[in-house]
Order: structure tokens, then sequence, then C-alpha cells
């Protein structure tokens, strides 16, 4: 089985920046979606950006397009969340996820079943 952990939260300033990763280890396979997901307190879990393994096809949420990337490092086997000009709004716990379903794409976290731990962002203005 896939296990996933995050890393690479922490505070910053409003406009700075962080870099998060998600290393996958254990069972893998080649093709599946790879995703990153915020939750802030008293909200729902959002999607921020996923890849499709398969192609490369990369959706960027429209809150943090122009301001995040998404690339990946198949040697290492880890999805990278780069966050450049970081607002308060940004802040929350950030959460890698998988899922080898491929009949659809996967649009909402329960769509996912392979997740990592979290980890937080705090952006103070």
């Amino acid at each position: 089985q896939m296990q996933l952990v995050e890393s690479g939260g922490g505070s910053v300033q409003a406009g700075g920046s962080l870099r998060l990763s998600c290393v996958a280890s254990g069972h893998t396979i080649d093709t599946f979606y790879w995703a990153w997901f915020r939750q802030a307190p008293g909200k729902a879990r959002e999607a921020v950006a996923r890849i499709y393994t398969g192609d490369g096809t990369i959706y960027v949420a429209d809150s943090v397009k122009g301001r995040f990337t998404l690339t990946r490092d198949n040697t290492k086997k880890t999805l990278y969340l780069q966050m450049n000009s970081l607002k308060p709004e940004d802040a929350g716990m950030y959460y890698c996820a998988a899922t080898f379903a491929l009949f659809r794409v996967p649009l909402k976290s329960d769509e996912y079943g392979i997740w990592g731990q979290g980890t937080q962002v705090s952006v103070s203005s």
C-alpha cells in the first residue's frame, strides 16, 4: 500500500513563500491522481492542485492560480507544492492525497483514499 508523508509547512508572513513536499512510499504504480488539499478551521476541505501522472495534466484551483505551482520528482517519488505570495486566507492544514481510481477525475476529498497526516501552514499579516 502507498503511504504519503507531507512536510514543509510552517509560519510565514503575508507575501512569503513555502514549499510543501509529499513523499510516496510503499506500493506505487505509475498512473494515479496525486493532489494537495487544504482545510482552514471551520471550513470544508478544498482541492488546491492535482496532477494526473498518466499524462502530466495539472489542475490548480483558481484561488491559488498564479501563486502556487505543482511539480513532481519521479525519481524521489515526491510531489511539491510551491506556494508564493502567500495570503492569510491560504492558512490551514495542507494534506497530500492520492487515488488509483481512474474512471473519473477526482474533484472532492472523499474521492481520494490515500492521505498523509497533513502539514500546517500559517500566514501572518
